[in-house]
Order: C-alpha cells, then structure tokens, then sequence
C-alpha cells in the first residue's frame, strides 16, 4: 500500500538549498572564484563516494527484479533516442544552439537519485527503497555514458577517454561489480561514508545555485521546453507502457513511475561545466526541472488509476 506524500514538501529541501547557493553566490564574498573548487569536489569525490556507497550497501535481487530493471532501461533508452534526435526535427533543429543542444540533452534522461530514494522510502517502505536501488543501480552508468557522448563529440578529448575519466561512471560500474561478488563495506567505515554523501547533496544542490544564471534560459526557450516536457511529461507515459507491457506488479509499476517523473541530477550542472559547456544555462534548467517534478511526480503516480497494471 503506498502512503500519500506532499511532494511540494519534499522538493522544497532541494530547490532551497539551490537558492542558497544563488544568493550567497551573487550577494556575498563567497563569489565564483570560491565555489568552482566546490563544484571538482563534489564532482570527483563526494558524489562518486555517495553512488558506491548507495548500490554497494544492500544486495540486489536481479532475479526478483529483472522485468522491473529491463523496464527502467527500456524507458531509458527512448527518452535518450528522443533527446538525441530534438536538433534533427525539422521544426527545433534550425532554433537551437547546437552546444546547448549537446549539454542540456542529459536534463531529459538523468534523474535526481536523492529524491528517488526519499519518495520510495515514504511511498513504500524498504522494499521500495529495495525496488528503487535497482533502479539507480543498472540506469546511472547508461545515463552517464548518454550524457558524456554528445558533449564529449564537440570537444578536443574522445569519447573513451571522457568515459575513463568519468568519476560517476566509474563509481557505479565498480558498486555494480562489487555488489554481484557480495563484497561490502567494514562497518567501522560506514558512517564516515555516509556523511560524506550528505555533504555531496548539499554542496551539489548548492553549487548548482551557485552557478545558474536564469536570463541565459531565455536565448532557449525551445530547446528548454523540449528537453523538459520529455523529462516530465514524456517520459511517465513511456513507463506506464513498460510498466504495462512486461506486467509489473502495482508496487514495482508505482516505483518505475517515480523514478520516470523525477527532477533531473543536481550533478548535471557539473557534468557541463567540467566538460567546458555552458554550465550556467544547464544550473537554469536544474532548477526548473526540480520546480516541473513538483507537478510531474503527482502525474506519474495518477497514470496507474487511468491504465491499471
């Protein structure tokens, strides 16, 4: 049975600790220069530790869970083809920016896991958090990878060699790898871990503020539109589709569909910005992303009355 949640209540955390980071960013002496070494730390080393830690602590049912995780993937990869192919539709393609186009096309398909884990834990208890760890476990290297290919075509370094240098990539690969040879953390280290992953969400939320600069949305309305209305809207009815096709259980449907609504990772921003994209412009999208799943998540959820599973 899954509990009712004000989903208004729980974004709120998130998009004030975004605002924070603007306001101290523009209105303090704790300007650019300070938070550009926040943003390589939370990049390279406080949120790769909080992804290892999260996949590495609980071991995962793939029998139990197969259809569940080839639905997730299957979601994944249409809203990725769709993103891809947005500078190719005869009506958007002439209007966007193509570097815009390369470093937002992650806000369509990338999701915010922290929020994930929360809503799955009020929804449904640990066996949601269970059901959603699969999730983020088998999904978060194949969005990575979406999202450094088309950025890492428009600059100087390959596309391997922006994987291999990928910290998120290689954080979850290596949980993966230890999970399925039932390798776990000492005990004695675990709270240590921990903390260091709460810190990565509220340095990344807050460099995300740090960062974003709202007029530069209004050069790509479109483009911002697009990339947005697949991460909100698009995506929850491919799930639902999914979610009916492979006959999922109500409990396992209602967490795909979570997990398909949500607003898109905070890290996006520093995804961008580490690649020498327009940081700023993605920041702004964040920041709408998280404001859309405030509406898109109760979206999701009502799919299951309109076409029961």
């Amino acid at each position: 049975m899954l509990a009712p949640v004000n989903y208004a209540q729980l974004l709120f955390p998130d998009f004030s600790l975004i605002l924070i980071g603007y306001l101290v960013c523009r209105y303090t002496a704790l300007n650019r220069a300070i938070w550009q070494p926040v943003e390589s730390l939370v990049y390279y080393f406080l949120f790769p530790t909080l992804l290892f830690y999260s996949i590495i602590r609980s071991p995962i049912d793939w029998q139990g869970t197969s259809n569940l995780m080839l639905a997730g993937v299957a979601t994944g990869l249409v809203a990725i083809a769709l993103t891809y192919t947005l500078p190719r539709w005869p009506w958007l393609g002439k209007r966007v920016d193509a570097r815009d186009a390369a470093a937002s096309a992650q806000i369509a398909f990338r999701f915010n896991s922290f929020i994930g884990l929360a809503l799955a834990d009020r929804l449904a208890g640990p066996q949601g958090l269970q059901l959603i760890s699969v999730l983020i476990g088998v999904c978060v290297p194949m969005f990575n990878i979406a999202a450094v290919y088309p950025m890492a075509k428009g600059s100087q370094n390959g596309f391997m060699r922006e994987l291999l240098r990928n910290p998120l990539i290689v954080a979850t690969l290596t949980a993966l790898v230890c999970n399925l040879l039932g390798l776990r953390l000492p005990a004695i280290v675990e709270p240590t871990v921990a903390r260091i992953g709460q810190a990565s969400i509220v340095l990344g939320l807050m460099s995300a503020g740090a960062g974003m600069q709202l007029g530069l949305l209004a050069r790509g309305k479109l483009l911002s539109g697009s990339v947005l209305a697949i991460r909100h809207f698009v995506t929850p009815l491919i799930a639902l589709c999914m979610a009916h096709w492979l006959a999922l259980s109500a409990q396992q449907a209602a967490i795909l569909l979570i997990f398909s609504a949500l607003p898109t990772a905070s890290t996006c921003y520093v995804l961008a910005a580490r690649m020498g994209y327009n940081g700023a412009y993605v920041a702004g999208l964040v920041t709408l992303s998280t404001i859309c799943g405030v509406a898109s998540l109760p979206f999701a959820l009502s799919l299951l009355g309109w076409w029961p599973i």
